[in-house]
């Protein structure tokens, strides 16, 4: 193959103009997987994931201590443990399912049986599903037809709230994060059972939560 005098010329001027550059092309950070347990190499002053495998834990633990909350009497009671009154009142912008669904699942494994949860945050394919039986347009299946879906007897609640300050001489920004966890009873409308998890931050970093 014959290359032109011209796309030589063309090809050792662009190699040339590189070089004069002084641009190192350095390859970046690699990857690399963080334990969630521990503070990761980007933190701040808010809610990370420490603080939430953290306090889902200690909820946890207290909850199967509660015997309201668990099967004593041989009857295990219906929870709901979802989002939907679970409210972030706090300056930081965090998904609440990171806290709820950890709590949820850590539940449903610990509990073994002693807690029955009712997935309301997914009433609307249940819906579908009963509907499709009902129409004969799917079968049964194998534990036939109920009048009704599950009913729940206590339902999680609670609230994320924070308080901010900063140090306008040296930047420094500190936060309390309060988090509050309430069993609510469904049909009494009492508080069976309350948690709290709480603790404060000051850091010099700017981070953004997302």
């Amino acid at each position: 193959m014959r290359i032109s005098t011209t796309a030589v010329a063309l090809l050792a001027g662009l190699a040339l103009t590189a070089c004069s550059t002084g641009i190192e092309n350095k390859p970046g950070t690699p990857t690399t997987y963080q334990d969630p347990d521990t503070r990761g190499a980007v933190s701040g002053v808010g809610i990370e994931s420490q603080d939430i495998i953290s306090m889902t834990d200690q909820m946890m633990r207290d909850m199967l201590t509660n015997p309201q909350l668990t099967d004593d009497d041989g009857t295990p009671p219906r929870v709901i443990i979802d989002d939907a009154y679970f409210e972030n009142r706090s300056s930081q912008r965090i998904d609440k399912q990171l806290v709820v669904n950890r709590l949820r699942v850590g539940l449903s494994r610990a509990a073994n049986g002693r807690m029955v949860f009712v997935g309301r945050q997914y009433a609307d394919a249940v819906e579908k599903e009963r509907e499709l039986k009902r129409d004969g347009v799917v079968d049964s299946a194998t534990t036939g037809l109920t009048q009704a879906t599950a009913g729940a007897d206590y339902r999680l609640v609670g609230t994320i709230n924070s308080l901010d300050a900063r140090d306008r001489s040296t930047g420094t920004a500190q936060r309390y994060s309060q988090i509050t966890f309430e069993m609510l009873d469904l049909e009494y409308g009492t508080i069976v059972w309350s948690g709290i998890y709480e603790f404060s931050k000051a850091a010099q970093d700017d981070v953004i939560y997302r």
